[in-house]
């Protein structure tokens, strides 16, 4: 049934006023604080439609709505790839992951990850004087020369990995040993009380906060939910109309209240810039453990909307205006120099990010616009679709879909395969990607097609047999002795 609350998000999906990105003036720069403090809060498997602010039912996020009325709400922001270390390389780089190696779900066997040469989030900050932290789910490789204290953060407790890389997997639980805790480079558990990851998270970052009250801090949360298998505590156990999958995204917005609470009670709020969204949308095969993507079409693995198309929110009261909506296409990759811009922090030289600044678009700067021309959108290494304002161009692929509902109780159902032919869709009018209309718009098709082909050269395209000329290398162990 289509509900009245569904059919609202809808409305402003397609029709909310348009703010973008537009050069930002150097008075307007100085008028910012000096290097405001940051907190990026990042989910795992969310899908578009998984808030209230974006149409969700079952269950209340009124922090995570908190947000959205006292900020800016993004409608058309993405992910680099609709997979866990992709997007997250993608996020606190600034990069394409295909630039940079990072590609798919690292896992323990792995032994490659983030290289040294590249600059995060959190190295820029630090070279600012900044006191960095991590608490969730790293995943961007979990040998020592990989893990978060070498590449920029003071502080890290998490998972290495994805919490279904574990000897309890549902499907193949032989392929995986078990699964450790860690705190700086120091396994502290193994197979720990998943149902405590989302409080444990939360305690350390409100510490975190308290401790450096008195400099600037970053703080990012990659909580490890709502990545199955799922796992809630005992004081949300049971209290939505959505069963499980409802109580743990009630803890997230739990936690996001924890963390607004403990700004305003330092009075840090004004000096704080805070930002929801996720890495990927919902795994739809768990069925009644998965998200919703909304109006949106397919979820985690493809390249249509509802893979790469996430919720955002930012909030920084006295910077950014209340309830402001963005239907400006943007991107993680934008977020590193954005709050480079912010701190006062300058970007290494000589190594290429595909990010571009969108603190206009975050600050409602009236007639701005997207600072890209074209977003583009792989698979592994396969280009698949490219988006260039309101159009999104699908080259011929494979995609994995499902058939019926999904799965029940944590345990999947099989996807199948499908093919889908060159598409070109017109994402204002149509955001679920259902009617091609590539016939009707050659010149739009030509146009998109030339857009791609410049990432082909740059990034590579394994369906054209292509290797981008200004790729990287990501990190590598030593071969081991024989």
């Amino acid at each position: 049934m289509i509900t009245h609350r569904y059919v609202q998000a809808l409305v402003v999906l397609l029709g909310a006023a348009s703010h973008g990105l537009g050069a930002m003036s150097q008075e307007a720069t100085a008028e910012l604080p000096a290097r405001p403090n940051v907190v990026i809060i990042f989910a795992d498997d969310l899908g578009y439609g998984d808030l209230g602010c974006y149409g969700a039912q079952g269950y209340q996020t009124p922090n995570l709505d908190r947000l959205a009325a006292e900020g800016v709400r993004f409608t058309d922001f993405y992910v680099a790839q609709a997979v866990c270390s992709a997007s997250r390389a993608a996020l606190l780089t600034g990069c394409y992951p295909n630039r940079i190696g990072i590609l798919g779900a690292l896992g323990p066997r792995d032994r490659h990850g983030i290289h040294d040469a590249e600059s995060t989030i959190a190295e820029l900050l630090k070279s600012r004087g900044y006191a960095t932290a991590v608490f969730g789910k790293w995943h961007l490789g979990h040998h020592p020369q990989f893990l978060p204290t070498r590449h920029g953060f003071d502080e890290y407790f998490g998972l290495p990995y994805s919490n279904d890389m574990w000897p309890r997997h549902p499907q193949v639980p032989k392929n995986y040993p078990d699964l450790p805790l860690i705190e700086q480079v120091r396994t502290v558990a193994t197979n720990p009380d998943q149902s405590q990851l989302t409080t444990w998270y939360t305690e350390h970052a409100v510490e975190f906060i308290e401790r450096h009250r008195e400099e600037p801090f970053f703080v990012y949360m990659p909580h490890s939910m709502p990545h199955v298998p799922l796992f809630v505590s005992d004081k949300f156990k049971g209290r939505s109309r959505r069963g499980l999958f409802g109580d743990v995204i009630e803890e997230i917005d739990w936690s996001v209240g924890q963390v607004l609470d403990t700004l305003k009670r330092l009075q840090l709020d004004e000096r704080t810039l805070v930002i929801f969204s996720a890495d990927n949308g919902p795994w739809l095969s768990y069925g009644d453990h998965a998200g919703s993507a909304g109006p949106l079409r397919e979820g985690k693995a493809t390249t249509f909307e509802g893979g790469v198309r996430e919720p955002c929110l930012m909030r920084w009261p006295g910077q950014i205006r209340p309830g402001a909506v963005c239907r400006e296409p943007a991107m993680t990759i934008d977020l590193l120099p954005t709050i480079a811009r912010l701190a006062g922090a300058t970007l290494s030289e000589g190594r290429t990010i595909d990010g571009r600044d969108i603190w206009p678009l975050a600050s409602s700067e009236p007639e701005s616009k997207s600072p890209h021309e074209a977003l583009f959108f792989y698979w592994s290494r396969e280009l698949q679709a490219v988006r260039s304002g309101r159009w999104k161009l699908h080259f011929p692929h494979a995609f994995s879909s499902l058939e019926g509902v999904g799965g029940s109780s944590g345990m999947p159902t099989a996807y199948i395969q499908r093919m889908l032919p060159l598409s070109l869709f017109d994402l204002e009018a149509d955001p679920g990607e259902t009617t091609n209309v590539a016939e009707r718009h050659p010149e739009t098709v030509a146009r998109l097609e030339a857009f791609a082909e410049q990432a082909r050269d740059d990034l590579g395209d394994s369906a054209r047999g292509r290797k981008g000329k200004n790729v990287r290398e990501p990190g590598m162990l030593e071969p081991q002795a024989k």
